[in-house]
């Protein structure tokens, strides 16, 4: 503890005497400074222990000694020390009766006691404590240190509970609480979710300050990069004194020490991810499994799927604005599509962490990577993440956390994009994240798994979706692939001469040939849609066979025809 009012009183060498604010004698006193001002109060901080002689105060006039007391108390002065038989024999009754009118504590200094000497006791005493919180503070180091080796991050948030006399709890790079102490102190670490989000917002190292009505919270980033890996929650009721404040920043710079150490492991296991990753796609499960090890052996024994992830181009970010209500309807498979009831509020993880990474300029990727791993590693499952090239792999156990946090993160982006999908088309918004999931397999069907995962990522890419499964290309329809670019340049100069005919009103060639087309070749049914005699129409199909230069008994030219069609419908006939 600093010294108060009341340790000086008891100093037996000082030889004090209190003369008013005896309720008072309580309050820390950050220093002891002698002044005959007769106003000081410019000259001081808060804290003090004023000592005087009353040299230059008319110490006998009580509207004066109010007005001089009253600014003392304001300035946050914590007491007054009067010098007796210097000046006056005895402390004027004016004065005694304005301190204790205004609760100042007064303070009988004996003429025998120097200023000097409560000076020094005042110095030696914080000196004392400063000593006694630096010893505390290499205590708590060395057993948050022992903690942490030991028994880990739990381990050493325990300890840290019990140095602050709080709670502590750690979150992971998402912002999800992994781990707390006492247990008791989740929900309130839940609670702060938002708090940690923000923080992730700033660059490492950062720290922030949430005052409740039932605590004060400091937050710390955790990590050395431009990106926090994790952060750190301290509860306490009051701010950290000293000690605490070096148990806080040991905590820090262990769990910190701790988080790149992982990093370093990640790195290694993701080598040995990729070596695996090879493996099985060259046909050789036995060696991948070998290599593999404890490390990965787990994820090989389930049936697990593979997602591969990329950063869709701007001419793929266009297509959405086209080809976007035949995309979020071709599928019915449950993947990520975004329908009434989707939004960022059923994800929130996932949605903050999609937010921070917007804020900071992370790379999509690697934020991907970030939530998997995290909802991975809270369920405790084994997850295999390789970068392949400019993208992203991952092998994860089927209907496992994995592959729910792929799809919650999917649902997201695209409650995210919905909104302005337009304006991303227009502007040709590039960096959006597009993922194609495959169905369940085995190691001995891992390439097909990725040539699975490969055909659902081009589809994801085509319609502007941030995740298609395998699943859905079969039952969605072929049409909504026709919305390329290069597939309508085809059509547009497939029909162009026969456009160009209509524009003379010399007939009506493409209309005809969609009614044929439609009708199978059926000359009545056809000829009776359009109105016109059946001869007619023969007429017509031949006009356009001259035209083309084309044979439409030829199916391939038929079926040509039909998809040209398709993919121009939007366009005027």
């Amino acid at each position: 503890m600093p010294p108060t009012l009341a340790s000086l009183v008891h100093h037996s060498a000082l030889k004090l005497t209190v003369r008013a604010g005896e309720e008072r004698l309580d309050t820390p006193v950050r220093w002891a400074h002698a002044s005959e001002l007769a106003d000081p109060v410019p000259y001081m901080e808060g804290g003090e222990f004023l000592l005087i002689t009353a040299l230059k105060l008319d110490a006998e006039d009580p509207e004066a000694m109010r007005r001089y007391v009253k600014r003392l108390a304001g300035a946050g002065v914590v007491g007054l020390g009067f010098a007796v038989g210097v000046h006056y024999p005895d402390i004027p009754k004016a004065l005694v009766d304005a301190a204790t009118e205004a609760g100042l504590p007064l303070i009988e200094v004996p003429r025998r006691t120097p200023f000097l000497a409560i000076s020094k006791a005042v110095s030696a005493a914080i000196a004392a404590e400063q000593y006694r919180a630096v010893t505390a503070g290499f205590a708590a180091q060395r057993e948050l240190t022992r903690q942490a080796l030991s028994d880990g991050p739990e381990g050493l948030l325990l300890a840290l509970a019990g140095q602050v006399d709080g709670w502590a709890a750690l979150y992971d790079a998402s912002g999800a609480v992994v781990a707390t102490a006492p247990e008791w102190a989740s929900r309130r670490a839940a609670r702060l979710t938002a708090d940690v989000e923000r923080l992730r917002e700033r660059p490492a190292p950062a720290s922030s300050v949430v005052a409740g009505a039932e605590d004060r919270v400091e937050l710390h980033s955790l990590g050395t990069g431009r990106r926090p890996r994790a952060a750190l929650a301290v509860g306490t009721a009051a701010a950290l004194g000293t000690a605490e404040r070096y148990a806080v920043h040991s905590a820090v710079a262990l769990l910190t020490l701790t988080t790149e150490r992982s990093r370093s492991l990640h790195a290694a296991e993701q080598r040995i991810g990729a070596a695996v990753l090879r493996m099985l796609l060259a046909g050789e499960p036995d060696h991948a499994r070998t290599v593999a090890g404890e490390l990965y052996g787990g994820l090989l024994d389930a049936p697990f799927r593979l997602v591969v992830a990329e950063v869709a181009s701007a001419s793929a970010a266009r297509v959405r604005a086209g080809a976007d209500g035949s995309g979020s309807g071709s599928g019915s498979g449950s993947g990520s599509g975004v329908d009434g009831e989707s939004s960022k509020d059923a994800v929130p993880q996932a949605a903050a962490l999609l937010a921070a990474a917007g804020a900071d300029g992370a790379d999509p990727l690697a934020a991907l990577a970030d939530v998997v791993e995290a909802a991975a590693a809270r369920s405790g499952e084994a997850l295999l993440v390789v970068p392949y090239g400019e993208r992203l792999v991952l092998l994860a156990v089927d209907g496992g956390a994995g592959v729910r946090a792929c799809t919650e993160y999917a649902a997201a982006l695209e409650a995210e994009r919905l909104g302005s999908a337009h304006e991303a088309a227009a502007s040709g918004a590039e960096g959006e994240l597009v993922m194609g999931l495959s169905a369940p397999a085995g190691p001995i069907a891992a390439a097909t798994a990725y040539k699975q995962a490969e055909q659902a990522l081009s589809v994801a890419r085509r319609r502007g979706r941030a995740l298609v499964e395998h699943e859905e290309l079969a039952a969605g329809s072929v049409l909504p692939l026709l919305a390329d670019d290069a597939v309508r340049a085809f059509a547009d100069g497939l029909l162009r001469a026969l456009r160009e005919h209509d524009a003379t009103g010399r007939g009506d060639l493409v209309a005809s040939l969609r009614a044929w087309l439609s009708r199978h070749g059926q000359w009545d049914a056809a000829a009776a849609d359009l109105g016109v005699h059946r001869h007619t129409l023969r007429y017509r199909m031949r006009r356009v066979e001259e035209i083309l230069g084309r044979s439409l008994d030829d199916p391939d030219v038929r079926m040509e025809l039909w998809l040209s069609l398709k993919a121009t419908s939007t366009s005027t006939d």
